[in-house]
């Protein structure tokens, strides 16, 4: 609007503290105009500061509720079924729709699904969740002595790779260690 960018006159610089602003504040509400605009603008930057790292940590946490989430359909599923969901069943997909068993009588047994209508099965990354059935006594031992659970239930978390130090274990610790923040 050219009649409003008379009003503010030639273009100058004005000081405040070390800020400047470029046009010449000749009333003290477009002083206060200018400092509101100001204001915003390091509001917008200390939301950048301080939001981002709690979002990055809120991700994390609600990965590790779905993975608690998952872990205790895959229970119920053990429950059910005398099994947990193999791959041949479609591992983690046995959680949602019904498996083709070649034993008829497995298939009454399931009383699925065990997770609700719309669950994901992704991280908020976009990658989907691991499930890796322990064989007792394989070379799966190693997991198992870090884990009391028969299987690994995790996400390979934000950069996508599996076996990297952001990935997200469901049951990885023992108990007893959880972080409480001190």
């Amino acid at each position: 609007d050219p009649y409003y960018l008379q009003r503010l006159g030639p273009p100058a610089v004005v000081h405040y503290g070390s800020a400047a602003v470029g046009w010449k504040l000749d009333s003290p509400r477009q002083a206060i105009v200018a400092f509101a605009v100001l204001d915003l603008a390091m509001l917008a930057g200390a939301m950048v500061v301080f939001v981002l790292p709690q979002q990055k940590g809120a991700e994390k946490n609600t990965t590790k509720l779905m993975l608690a989430q998952v872990a205790t359909a895959l229970d119920t599923y053990r429950l059910n079924l005398g099994h947990y969901p193999t791959e041949q069943e479609g591992g983690l997909d046995a959680l949602t729709k019904k498996p083709t068993f070649e034993n008829e009588r497995l298939g009454e047994k399931w009383q699925g699904p065990y997770l609700k209508p719309g669950t994901t099965l992704d991280d908020p990354w976009g990658n989907k969740l691991r499930y890796e059935p322990v064989a007792a006594g394989g070379d799966a031992g190693e997991a198992a002595s870090t884990t009391a659970l028969p299987y690994k239930l995790f996400s390979v978390g934000p950069d996508g790779q599996p076996d990297t130090d952001d990935d997200i274990k469901h049951g990885a610790e023992p108990a007893g260690t959880e972080n409480t923040g001190r």
